[in-house]
């Protein structure tokens, strides 16, 4: 039997270090830093939104965390996210995978997730 998502993406270790190697990626990305450098001056805030981060990717990716977050669309009311944000946090995420050595089919099925999530972010 072949590995699932969550395992291929290191369990809940490997994704909380991916998190955190995405959130400083979205921090030195000039296209969308701005909506993240507000949280270095609120840690908790941060923690909060790395935590519900990980419980997500582990959830949605067959492991045994629950989201306990809002819904994709509650979360990103009122920030009118463009397409061309949303594609460089994308972006920002496959950096990552590679950075941490992820395979084509593992980069594949986190992009899978993301593309379906994209009409919940954008224009909200």
């Amino acid at each position: 039997m072949s590995e699932s998502l969550f395992e291929r993406l290191g369990g809940v270790k490997g994704i909380e270090k991916i998190v955190d190697d995405v959130v400083d990626a979205h921090l030195n990305n000039p296209v969308i830093s701005a909506r993240f450098t507000p949280y270095l001056e609120q840690p908790k805030n941060l923690s909060r939104i790395k935590s519900h981060t990980v419980e997500f990717f582990t959830a949605g990716s067959g492991g045994p965390l629950d989201y306990t977050g809002k819904d994709m669309v509650t979360t990103h009311k009122g920030m009118n996210i463009s397409a061309s944000e949303y594609m460089e946090t994308m972006e920002d995420i496959l950096l990552i995978l590679d950075k941490h050595g992820k395979n084509a089919q593992t980069k594949k099925d986190v992009l899978e997730i993301l593309w379906s999530l994209k009409g919940m972010i954008i224009g909200q």
